[in-house]
């Protein structure tokens, strides 16, 4: 049987992302997307839904999310679904669902991103970000 595990994403983030490094040094980031759909309902009242995701990057991408996006940043993320279990600090048992990042690109426009200097880079809101390592998140 076939399978597919792949996901495309458009939204905004919702907070600042969160920076931390695993016991072997690799860099983590969370990002919180919030990504809406507009819809028409049977009676004809429009309406608004708002789904919101963690987004996880690792190693480079997961540096270059947190140096140059913040809250309100417009981003599209390619990646894939991953389902992670732990138990929280009174013995529950916990399940999530996220998205393991290979690529963003950053959508908000350059006037409304911070001015930093890229040098010989090219302009943040145009380029694609690959992460190169997919590896399980490390409790």
């Amino acid at each position: 049987m076939a399978t597919f595990n792949k996901v495309f994403l458009i939204g905004n983030l919702t907070k600042d992302p969160e920076l931390r490094y695993t016991p072997q040094g690799r860099a983590v980031t969370t990002l919180r997307v919030a990504a809406n759909r507009n819809f028409r309902t049977k009676t004809g009242e429009d309406r608004k839904e708002t789904c919101f995701v963690n987004v996880v990057t690792w190693a480079n991408l997961a540096e270059i999310c947190n140096q140059y996006l913040q809250k309100g940043k417009s981003v599209f993320v390619e990646g894939r679904l991953q389902s992670r279990n732990w138990q929280d600090a009174q013995g529950k048992n916990r399940t999530t669902i996220e998205v393991i990042a290979e690529k963003v690109q950053f959508l908000s426009p350059r006037s409304q991103t911070q001015e930093v200097d890229l040098g010989s880079e090219p302009q943040v809101e145009e380029t694609e970000f690959n992460s190169e390592e997919r590896t399980e998140i490390e409790a």
